[in-house]
């Protein structure tokens, strides 16, 4: 995979939902993909936790896009299954996932990612998650 490649991968995570939420894109390589979110009131649920969609969404978009980078702009990533847990709340300013490829299958992967909340530059996991996904050639969609 080439350069290029990741950079396009970068700005085509930041669209369509993902953009609203404010995710932000800090690295990606081949099978790793990893964002941040700067919180906001909007994304805090009635006791001021970040809210657990925005964590899972967070978590489920950046470890789709791990799997794309395995794959050539002739594919597409598709969840099709993903199970997370919640360790403690996220309370802090900003949001970190990290997400790896921990199967790369030709046409199924599966990877992980966890969700750290960083406050005062301290990182604490807040969660875990395992997707499956299908890649699925873009002209049959």
């Amino acid at each position: 995979m080439s350069s290029d490649w990741f950079e396009y991968l970068k700005k085509d995570f930041l669209q369509g939902f993902p953009a609203f939420c404010g995710f932000e894109v800090t690295r990606a390589e081949y099978g790793i993909f990893e964002t941040s979110l700067n919180v906001l009131d909007q994304h805090r649920q009635q006791d001021g936790f970040v809210h657990a969609g925005v964590i899972a969404t967070m978590a489920d978009h950046t470890s789709g896009y791990a799997s794309f980078t395995t794959v050539s702009d002739k594919f597409r990533i598709l969840t099709i299954e993903f199970k997370i847990n919640y360790f403690k709340p996220a309370i802090g300013p900003l949001i970190i996932c990290r997400s790896a490829v921990v199967n790369n299958g030709k046409k199924i992967k599966v990877a992980e990612s966890e969700v750290f909340s960083v406050a005062d530059g301290i990182e604490k996991r807040v969660s875990k998650g395992m997707f499956t996904q299908i890649a699925v050639a873009a002209e049959e969609l």
